[in-house]
This record gives structure tokens, C-alpha cells and sequence, in this order.
């Protein structure tokens, strides 16, 4: 094949799956299944497109995937999201893995004939949940938070049991001597390396980033992949789990704030659903419809026993105790949607040449079907139902998104501030910023800085400034100046004259008395300074050269700075909004310095 029919090919498939994404969410689908069905439609036995049957560059291309996935899990939760539920997450990881691996894989053993040791290797290819299932379900739902972080955790930490099981089953089939000691001692040994490559390198990672700016944002989210990488070649190359490891790296760099937060989890996401699209299709690929269906109602079988005895019964046991109702109980039993992560297991044995391993792959890629659609259909109707929902979306979001922002006509941008810049030192009012414009939040020494008028800039600042499109070409000029100046010395204020009191008044502002917004002079006395600009509607408080202030906007009024503070303390009790009371408090405390 051509490079240009490769990349032509690759972007057809990315599409695909896309429509698959959109359809799926239309019938109320899970969209794995959606994909897959894809990857079955182009592969041999569909419409003969791609020829694919590698299953070890499938498990190569599933365990890149799962390692993405995990990583932006870990990420977009980090671990103050998931320390309030880690006993429960930990016990569902752990302990519901292997009682969903041996429920399942003792009637596997009694269902189709097979020796003990291969139904539970069949067992443990389906006790695991799939991480990027779980995280889509979340996403849509509006289920009670603790229920949702407990299965956020659970999905990130029980790949890695599920992989350990499959490997230790493979083992105890192909070697005699092989037993239950060494299975534990070598599932204790890859979590304690793995646990502590994530560890350490996610602490490593969140350290270089607050302390090695780089030039743009953009290089941000390939410190983060190569992160990423980090944690999980370290681990696997110290024969830890890499699967634990990418994910409490992913945790780790996700607690707290780094730099260019927001680019870095946007970045991850996309990524993560890329993965999950290859991986599908890709797994889709590798399936044959006309040998699956000899295993229809194996397959079926089994769905039915993961969905409603093991599942529930590992759910129910590694929960008791924990605070959880019956109903808690009940939906985190229906909650284990399997997805791509057992299909990927279930190469293991294929790649090892256990015996009966064709049966084997066949059996789950349908038990997995099943189960994923009977549970992605049933979860939400079924939670709504037993009244474990709130009006909150189970997976927070942004407040608002920088796509959302740039949707309504407006951008976010983001001034890092040298050493060497002429804004260093200079008040916010003194920014010269365009009238539809505001300093959003300063982010100084990793900490937010709500900015205020008299809030002054300091080297190192990152100032989120809020744009509208319109004001962009403003905003080029302005940048230069932030850089090299010059910027105009505000004269000092003329001290009040004490020998008499101004007189205090108040008088309608009139067109001719120009813009309220932005006053050059009032009533023929200069403005010395424009100590607060009113967002709401026109309107500012000015320092007058006379030693006056003055309140301008809809009502002018002129007076000391007693006067006015008494005028603004019975404007705010009268005040209807929000903003209006905003105005009249930032009034008051500006005439107080």
C-alpha cells in the first residue's frame, strides 16, 4: 500500500469511527460496541477491505491504548477526586476482580466442559472493567459523586490485577509447579514496582513542570505523553505494572496545579479517544463473524452470568461495610461494563498457545458484547430508578471551556510576563485593556490571584486575559507596548483642600457630557485617574484633579471621598443584581485606600 492510501486509509478509519461515536450516542448505544461492529464491517469477513489478523500487534496496539486511557483517567481526576472513595475503589479493584474472576470462572469450567484451571483463565480475561467504557458512561450520567469516583477508581486500578490474573493462569497451565504462592508473590512484587514508578515519576513530572517553563503551551502536553511513557516503560522494564504505574502518574500530575493545566487535559482527552477508536477498530478487525457465530450461545451464557451473579456478587462483597446503601450497592453491581480491556486480555492465551484458546477469544469478544450493551443500556434508567442521581453531572466540568468561550465570540489568552517587560510593576487599571477586555486571573507561583484594579504585576505572572474577537487587533498594539512601553506616568493626585468642604452633587449624565466609561474631564475638571471601570453598563469612578471624586454612568455625582462612600452604601442597599451590588461594593473599597 501506498503512504498516501495508508494515510488516506488511517483517515477513513478515524471517521468512521467518529460516525459510530455520533450514532451511538443517537440510539443510546455504547460506542465501543458501535466500534467494533466498524472494524468487524471492513475486516475479511465483511466487506474484505482489510486483511488483519495479528494478535500480537493487536495486544501491542491495546496495551498503548489502555496505557493512554488510564493516563487521562488519572489525570482528569486526580487523587482529590479519588481519595475520599479509595478504600471502596481499592476493595472493587482488588478483591470484586478475583471474586468476579472465579464466579465467573468456575461456571465457565461447569458451562462448557473445560478443566478448573482454564475456566478461571477464562474468568480472569473478563473480571476486569474497561477504563474507557466506564469514563464514557460517567461522562453522560448524573449519578451520585461518591458512586461515580468509586467507579472512576476502581476501572483506573483493576486493570492491573486483571492482567496479573491472566498472565498467573497462563503460567499455572503451562507449568505444573506453578501454583497460588507464586501467583501472590508475583502480584505483590509488579504492584509494589509499578505503584512506585507511577508515584515516582508522576511526582517527578509535576515537579519539572512548575519549575521548567517552556517557550509555548504547546509543549506542555508532550512533557505530559512522555510522562506518561516514563511510567509505564520504567515499571514494565522493572517487571512492575505498567498499568498501575501510567495511572498514579497520571493521578499524581493531575493533584493540584501545573502550568497550561487546561491544554495539557484537553490534549490527553482527545488523545485517549483517538486510542479507544484505534482500539476498537482494531480489535474489530481481528474478529471473524463466521467462526463467532458457533459461539453465540456460549457467549450469550456467560454475559448473562458476569451481568447478573458475578458482577453483583463481587460488588456487594468488596462493598459491605463502606457506608453504601442496598441501591449504591446494586448500581455499582451494574456498573461493570467490560469494553475493550478483556478482548485485549484475551490475546494473552491466544499469543501463549494455551490449549482451546481460539474457543477462548471467540467466547469473550461475545460475552463481551453482550454484557457491555445490556449494561450500557440498562445502567442509567436503572440508577434514575432506585434514585441514586442528582441534578450535578457525575464527572464535573470546566465552568467553561476554552472552545465553549471561542463559540460566543470571544477568546482567552494568556501573557507570561518577563523580567524585562515594561508592564512589571503596573497596576491592572493601568493596562490600557480594550473596553470589552478583562484580566481573567493571574496565576502567580502556581496560585490563582483574583486580579483587582490596584493588583500589581510581577515578573513571572501569567495573565488568562478575556478578549472579544473584535478587539484582537487592539490587542497586538497592546502587547507590544506590555512589552516595551512606554507607559504614561499617572499624575498624582491633588490633595483635597481642607479649608473647606467640596461641595458633594448629583446631576443625570448627558450626552454631551461625553462617555461615562471612559471620562477624559467632567464638568471641565481633568480626570487624574480612572480608579474603577463598571461592567455592567457604562459607567467609572474617577479621582478629579481638583482633589474631588466622582461616580459617573446613568447618575453623575461629585464629592469627597466620605461623600461618595455614603452615596455608594445606599446605592448598594438599593441595588436589583448582582453585578449592581459587585460595582457599589468595589466603589466603596476603592474610596477606602
Amino acid at each position: 500500500m501506498a503512504d498516501g492510501e495508508l494515510i488516506l486509509v488511517a483517515g477513513a478509519l478515524l471517521a468512521a469511527g467518529l460516525a459510530a461515536s455520533l450514532l451511538a450516542r443517537r440510539v443510546r448505544l455504547p460506542g465501543l460496541v458501535l466500534f467494533l461492529a466498524t472494524g468487524m464491517l471492513l475486516g475479511s469477513d465483511g466487506l474484505g477491505w482489510i486483511d488483519f489478523s495479528d494478535y500480537e500487534l493487536a495486544r501491542t496496539i491495546g496495551i498503548i491504548a489502555l496505557s493512554l486511557i488510564l493516563f487521562e483517567g488519572g489525570l482528569a481526576a486526580g487523587f482529590e477526586e479519588i481519595r475520599p472513595v479509595l478504600r471502596p475503589a481499592l476493595s472493587l479493584a482488588t478483591l470484586g476482580t478475583l471474586v468476579t474472576a472465579m464466579v465467573t470462572g468456575v461456571t465457565a469450567a461447569w458451562l462448557f466442559d473445560l478443566p478448573l484451571i482454564e475456566g478461571m483463565l477464562i474468568g480472569a480475561v473478563l473480571s476486569s472493567t474497561d477504563g474507557a467504557a466506564v469514563f464514557s458512561l460517567l461522562r453522560g450520567s448524573t449519578l451520585r459523586r461518591r458512586i461515580a469516583r468509586t467507579l472512576e477508581g476502581e476501572a483506573g486500578f483493576n486493570d492491573p490485577v486483571a492482567v496479573l490474573l491472566v498472565i498467573g493462569f497462563i503460567h499455572w497451565i503451562q507449568e505444573p509447579h506453578y501454583g497460588v504462592v507464586d501467583m501472590l508473590g508475583e502480584f505483590v512484587l509488579e504492584m509494589a514496582i509499578g505503584g512506585a514508578a507511577g508515584l515516582a515519576v508522576g511526582g517527578a513530572a509535576r515537579w519539572a513542570f512548575r519549575r521548567a517553563p517552556f517557550e509555548t503551551s504547546g509543549l506542555y502536553p508532550v512533557a505530559s505523553a512522555a510522562a506518561a511513557a516514563l511510567a509505564f516503560g520504567a515499571a514494565d522494564t522493572l517487571h512492575g505494572s505498567g498499568f498501575l504505574a501510567v495511572y498514579l502518574a497520571g493521578l499524581v500530575l493531575g493533584t493540584g496545579q501545573i502550568p497550561a493545566k487546561a491544554t495539557v487535559t484537553t490534549f490527553h482527552e482527545g488523545l485517549a479517544w483517538v486510542a479507544q477508536i484505534v482500539l476498537f477498530l482494531s480489535l474489530g478487525l481481528l474478529v471473524f463473524p463466521s467462526t463467532l457465530l458457533d459461539f453465540w450461545w456460549q457467549g450469550t451464557l456467560l454475559a448473562l452470568v458476569i451481568v447478573f451473579l458475578s458482577r453483583p456478587i463481587a460488588a456487594f462483597l468488596s462493598t459491605a461495610f463502606m457506608g453504601f446503601s442496598a441501591r449504591e450497592q446494586l448500581v455499582l453491581g451494574a456498573a461493570g461494563l467490560r469494553g475493550a480491556v478483556p478482548v485485549v486480555l484475551a490475546t494473552f492465551p491466544v499469543i501463549a498457545d494455551v490449549p482451546h484458546d481460539d474457543q477462548l477469544f471467540n467466547v469473550v469478544f461475545f460475552a463481551v458484547v453482550i454484557s457491555t450493551i445490556l449494561q450500557g443500556i440498562s445502567f442509567v434508567p436503572l440508577a434514575t430508578w432506585l434514585g441514586v442521581t442528582t441534578n450535578e453531572p457525575a464527572v464535573p466540568q470546566p465552568l467553561m471551556e476554552t472552545g465553549a468561550v471561542r463559540s460566543l465570540g470571544a477568546e482567552v489568552l494568556e501573557y507570561p510576563v518577563a523580567a524585562t517587560d515594561a508592564v512589571v510593576g503596573r497596576r491592572v487599571r493601568e493596562l490600557g485593556l480594550p473596553r470589552d477586555s478583562l484580566v481573567n486571573v493571574i496565576v502567580r507561583d502556581g496560585q490563582a490571584v483574583p486580579p483587582r484594579g490596584s493588583t500589581r504585576i510581577e515578573a513571572g505572572d501569567r495573565l488568562h486575559i478575556l478578549l472579544v474577537q473584535e478587539a484582537a487587533h487592539e490587542f497586538t498594539s497592546l502587547l507590544e507596548r506590555w512589552r516595551n512601553g512606554p507607559f504614561e506616568e499617572a499624575p498624582r493626585r491633588r490633595p483635597a483642600v481642607y479649608g473647606r468642604q467640596p461641595i458633594f452633587s448629583t446631576r443625570p449624565w448627558t450626552p454631551e457630557l461625553g462617555d461615562p466609561g471612559r471620562p477624559d474631564e467632567i464638568l471641565g475638571v481633568k480626570v487624574l485617574e480612572r480608579m474603577r471601570l463598571r461592567r455592567d453598563r457604562r459607567g467609572s469612578l474617577c479621582a478629579l484633579e481638583d482633589g474631588r471624586f466622582a461616580i459617573t454612568g446613568p447618575t453623575l455625582a461629585i464629592g469627597s471621598a466620605s461623600d461618595l462612600q455614603r452615596y455608594a452604601r445606599n446605592r448598594l442597599a438599593r441595588a436589583q443584581t448582582d453585578a449592581e451590588r459587585s460595582w457599589w461594593q468595589g466603589v466603596i473599597g476603592a474610596l477606602a485606600i
